[in-house]
């Protein structure tokens, strides 16, 4: 019995001196417990970034930045970001330069200064710093998305396709797909553009958005069956669309049922009162119902709204042209001219309306200016009567 006793204690485990805990210096424990702190406030400042508590936001900023020996990476870029959601747009990207001054690595703040160029108009310079992030983040589909946005804006269609298409190689985002198809309308490419928007569909199938443009392409190309099938599924996911009820109302205008057209735009008149587009077709509404001084009431209505929409200025020098308002007329068709100088037919209703005030010469003009651009037969008929008489 002596012996197993022994045998147990020998077996059993081994008593082990208390660990001897080396006390840390005061100034070490001191930054630890900073280091802590810190990390808890850039939590708060990122929750009031995102609750658009910008200026809460920015007053814990400038505490922690005061409190600091070295400048923060994270909170140069938090100010940089406030600032710009506030419009300081050159202020903001101070801000980001310097962060990326302080790390040269960081890819996201090479892709905020890009913005903040862009915003400024500065779009060389914006693509040029995304070619330097590139080399450091070769697959970023925001990059090439940026890319893209800056090539529009330059009217570099090619380039903005091409670093579109890139972009979608990595992420498939429905911004990109609307930048493509946006790119594509402006070529007239219509075709391609309703191939990207069909594929972003794919997605998300219950897009009344991307359904209603896909419709007003279809439109464009003069397919109103299938654009009205378009505009209708958009309809019946968001009935209070106004894009779509426009576009539905624009096809019964076409088709010259003024007065279904105009109860269609007076239901998207209550969701969107302030669209130029709708008070455009509206005018163009009482027009063809030959209710002239309501036409002109309502298309100057969309002018004030978008004073620089070529259509507006159009349709107005046509309604001052049929009740003989002709130096009217001949104001409207010549700022429609300087905002889109390349649509023939208002050549050809400038030089009526020049020759109405016996400017027989630069009616001439308009009308060979008209003829190089399209050769159409209603100029042709309108500049023989002209010579005629």
């Amino acid at each position: 019995e002596k012996g197993a006793s022994q045998h147990d204690i020998t077996q059993g485990p081994q008593p082990q001196a208390p660990a001897v805990q080396v006390a840390q210096p005061v100034a070490q424990q001191e930054r630890i417990l900073a280091l802590n702190t810190m990390e808890k406030k850039n939590w708060m400042i990122h929750i009031l970034f995102l609750r658009q508590e910008y200026q809460e936001c920015l007053n814990l900023i400038d505490s922690l930045a005061k409190s600091q020996l070295e400048k923060s990476e994270f909170l140069l870029f938090m100010k940089g970001l406030v600032y710009r959601v506030e419009g300081k747009i050159q202020e903001s990207l101070e801000l980001f330069k310097e962060c990326h001054m302080l790390n040269p690595n960081n890819v996201a703040c090479q892709k905020e200064v890009a913005k903040a160029l862009y915003l400024l108009g500065r779009h060389n310079s914006a693509i040029e710093v995304y070619d330097s992030a590139l080399v450091l983040c070769p697959n970023d589909w925001q990059i090439y998305y940026g890319k893209a946005l800056s090539y529009a804006t330059l009217r570099n269609n090619d380039e903005a396709i091409k670093c579109g298409r890139k972009a979608l190689q990595f992420h498939k985002h429905e911004l990109i797909y609307e930048l493509l198809a946006k790119v594509y309308t402006l070529t007239e490419d219509y075709a391609h553009a309703i191939e990207v928007l069909v594929e972003a569909l794919e997605m998300t199938p219950e897009n009344p958005e991307l359904l209603t443009s896909i419709g007003s392409l279809y439109i464009r190309m003069g397919d109103t069956d299938t654009a009205f099938q378009f505009l209708g599924n958009a309809l019946s996911f968001d009935p209070k669309n106004s894009r779509a009820i426009l576009a539905i109302g624009s096809i019964t205008q076409d088709k010259g049922d003024h007065d279904a057209a105009l109860l269609k735009y007076r239901i998207a008149a209550v969701y969107n009162p302030n669209s130029a587009q709708l008070w455009n077709n509206i005018g163009m509404c009482f027009f063809g119902k030959q209710k002239y001084i309501a036409a002109i009431a309502c298309l100057k209505r969309a002018l004030y709204l978008d004073p620089f929409e070529w259509i507006i200025s159009f349709n107005l020098g046509l309604v001052h042209l049929s009740t003989a308002q002709y130096a009217s007329a001949f104001h409207f068709f010549s700022t429609s001219l300087y905002l889109k100088p390349d649509f023939a037919s208002t050549y050809m209703y400038l030089g009526i309306a020049l020759n109405k005030m016996g400017d027989f010469q630069n009616a001439c003009t308009a009308f060979n200016k008209a003829i190089s651009l399209e050769k159409d037969h209603t100029t042709y008929f309108n500049f023989s009567i002209v010579m005629y008489n």
